[in-house]
């Protein structure tokens, strides 16, 4: 049974208020622009290719997911306001099922076997 746990320094890049690293910010972003640039301006690279595959793909798809994984996963501040937060749950308590009306649903065998 290992003995580690982990002290504060651990936890440091996941700390509320922590910007990511600028240089990997930029090169992110860059290469997200050109890329998207790339796809809208040749149009050889909307398709795909043998060894790499879908070119969209790797010039733009993967550089905005790196560069939103590296901040965090975090929305952008207009869909933040969209989406608000957690549900709120409406008050009261666990919900109770209603008696059936007499004479509603399926009529009882024994019955319609003594009226036949």
């Amino acid at each position: 049974m290992p003995t580690w746990s982990p002290t504060p320094a651990v936890f440091a890049p996941y700390l509320p208020g922590q910007r990511p690293d600028p240089v990997l910010d930029r090169l992110l972003r860059c290469w997200l622009v050109v890329g998207l640039l790339a796809v809208l301006l040749v149009p050889a690279l909307r398709g795909s290719s043998a060894w790499l595959g879908w070119w969209p793909m790797w010039l733009v798809a993967m550089p905005a997911a790196a560069w939103w994984a590296l901040h965090r996963f975090a929305l952008p501040a207009g869909l933040r306001a969209v989406v608000g937060g957690p549900r709120r749950r409406r008050g009261g308590g666990q919900a109770r099922r209603r008696a059936m009306p007499r004479g509603a649903g399926r009529p009882d065998p024994r019955v319609a076997r003594r009226a036949a």
